[in-house]
C-alpha cells in the first residue's frame, strides 16, 4: 500500500500543477462583472468549448496566441503581459476551457490526438488564420507536444512555460530518471488512478491530509520565491475535498492526469523541427529550482531538441508564469526573437 506520505506528496504534487497556472482573476471592465465574456463554438463531434478573446481585435492582430491552462485550471487564467506591448505588437490572445474543464464539454474519447485537434477547429471555427502561435503553461504543455506532433504546418510558434515531463517518454536514459521521487510518485498514482479510482477518490478526501493553507508553505512543493508569490494568489480552490468530492470534478483532473502522465503514441524527442526557417519559433521556459520538473531533465529534453531555445529562471520554481516580468519576456522571445540574458542557462550545467 502507499503510505500516508507518498499521498500527502501526491496532493502537494496536484496543487503544483493547478497552481502553477492559478492566477488573479483578470482585472478587466469591460464585462458588468470585471471579467471579459466568454462564448462557446459548437465542435463537429457536437461538444462544446468554452472560450475568452483578449487583446487586439483579430482582424487588426499581427500575431493570434492560443493559451492552454494547465491542471485544474481554465480561460481565466490571466497571462501577465502588458497592455502597452500587446497593443505594440498588435497580439490577439485566445483562452479556452479544455474538455471537462470549466464551461466546455468534457470528451469521453480524449486523447493526445484530440487536444490538438480542439485547438485547430477552435482557431478554424473563429477564423484566427492560418497560421497561430500556442503557449502551453505547465500540464497544459502536453497538448502543445500533440500540436507540434499533430498540427506542425499551423504553428507560427510555441512556447512551454514549466512543462511537465512524462517519465515514459523512451529517449530517457534509466540513470537520469531511476532514482527520482516524482517518478515513483507518479507511478503510484498512475497505478490507482487507472486501476482503483474509488479508492483514490476517497483517500484525497481523507480529514487526515494536511489543507491547502498547509501545503501552500512547504518547502518541499514549492521554493521561497513561489511561497513568496503564493501569499498574493489564489490558492487550490479545484483541490479542496469538498471539490475533490465531486464526481465531475475528480474525473475531469484524473483523466487529465493520466493522459499527461500515460503512454503517449509518439516520443517528443523524436520531433522534427516544424520551423527550420525561424529559430526563435519554439521555446522552454523553466525554473532552475523547479521542484516539480526537475531541470536537469528539462535540460536534456532540449539538448536533444536543439531547435528549441532555453531559457531558464535562476531562482525560479514552478510558478515562474506568476513572476514579474517573465510574460513579456516570453513574448518578446517568441515575436521578436529577442532574448534576455538574464534567462541564458549556464552551459556547464547542461545534462550530455
Amino acid at each position: 500500500m502507499v503510505s500516508r506520505a507518498a499521498i500527502v506528496l501526491l496532493i502537494g504534487l496536484l496543487g503544483m500543477f493547478y497552481q502553477a497556472t492559478q492566477l488573479p482573476p483578470p482585472n478587466r471592465t469591460d464585462s458588468p462583472h470585471g471579467v471579459p465574456p466568454s462564448s462557446r463554438v459548437r465542435l463537429s463531434d457536437g461538444r462544446y468549448l468554452a472560450y475568452r478573446e483578449k487583446g487586439v481585435p483579430k482582424d487588426q492582430a499581427k500575431h493570434s496566441i492560443i493559451i492552454v491552462h494547465g491542471f485544474g485550471s481554465s480561460k481565466d487564467m490571466n497571462f501577465l503581459a502588458p497592455q502597452a506591448l500587446i497593443d505594440e505588437l498588435g497580439i490577439y490572445i485566445l483562452q479556452y476551457d479544455r474538455a471537462g474543464y470549466g464551461e466546455s464539454d468534457p470528451n469521453p474519447k480524449r486523447s493526445l490526438k484530440s487536444e490538438a485537434l480542439d485547438i485547430e477547429e477552435l482557431a478554424d471555427q473563429l477564423q484566427i488564420g492560418s497560421k497561430f502561435y500556442v503557449i502551453g503553461v505547465s500540464m497544459g504543455s502536453y497538448a502543445t507536444w500533440s500540436c507540434l506532433n499533430y498540427l506542425p504546418d499551423r504553428l507560427a510558434g510555441v512556447a512551454m512555460i514549466a512543462p511537465v515531463i512524462n517519465y515514459q517518454w523512451p529517449s530517457f536514459p534509466d540513470r537520469l530518471i531511476k532514482e527520482d521521487y516524482r517518478r515513483k510518485l507518479i507511478k503510484w498514482t498512475m497505478i490507482f488512478a487507472n486501476y482503483f479510482p474509488k479508492l483514490l477518490h476517497w483517500w484525497v478526501t481523507q480529514k487526515w491530509l494536511p489543507s491547502n493553507s498547509v501545503i501552500e508553505k512547504n518547502p518541499v512543493f514549492f521554493n521561497k520565491r513561489d511561497i513568496d508569490i503564493l501569499e498574493t494568489i489564489p490558492g487550490f480552490p479545484m483541490l479542496t475535498k469538498e471539490k475533490l468530492r465531486e464526481q465531475v470534478v475528480f474525473d475531469t483532473l484524473r483523466g487529465d492526469w493520466m493522459l499527461a502522465f500515460g503512454k503517449w503514441e509518439f516520443d517528443p524527442m523524436k520531433l522534427s523541427n516544424p520551423f527550420p526557417q525561424n529559430r526563435s519559433s519554439a521555446h522552454i521556459w523553466q525554473g532552475y529550482e523547479d521542484k516539480v520538473v526537475p531541470s536537469p531533465i528539462q535540460r536534456f529534453v532540449t539538448e536533444k531538441l536543439p531547435w528549441i531555445q532555453y531559457h531558464e529562471v535562476p531562482d525560479g520554481g514552478h510558478l515562474i508564469v506568476h513572476y514579474s516580468g517573465i510574460c513579456e519576456a516570453i513574448l518578446k522571445a517568441l515575436l521578436l526573437g529577442e532574448e534576455n540574458l538574464s534567462y541564458r542557462p549556464r552551459p556547464e550545467v547542461f545534462v550530455s
